[in-house]
């Protein structure tokens, strides 16, 4: 099983009265699946200075292309035919992040790829 790491071009919303970057600039933000570590989730790397990391299940975000989905914490939800949309949620502030669907799809492929891969001897 090896480490899934994949850098997505979004746009980052937030609520909070400075936002972390340019609502207008797409930013590279890193998507993780180390299924050694935990199988079941994936981490969602925001950068800058502003750097925050969210851990959640990797079915949330597959089932959040298709249909609104989520809880407290992660909301995912379908935006059009081409975007998807994830909603983090702290006690400081709500971010709202817009991706690509088709890099989304890409990561979730490569990690259940990393699942399956044979281990070397």
């Amino acid at each position: 099983m090896s480490v899934v790491e994949q850098y997505a071009r979004a746009h980052i919303v937030t609520d909070a009265a400075v936002p972390l970057v340019d609502e207008l600039e797409a930013i590279p933000v890193t998507l993780r699946y180390d299924p050694g570590r935990d199988p079941r989730s994936v981490r969602v790397g925001l950068p800058g200075a502003g750097a925050r990391e969210w851990t959640f299940d990797r079915a949330l975000l597959e089932e959040g292309l298709r249909f609104p989905t989520g809880g407290d914490e992660v909301r995912v939800w379908p935006c059009g035919r081409v975007q998807t949309v994830v909603e983090f949620h702290s006690p400081q502030e709500v971010l709202v992040v817009q991706f690509e669907r088709q890099a989304l799809l890409r990561f979730l492929r490569r990690t259940y790829m990393a699942v399956t891969e044979p281990v070397p001897h």
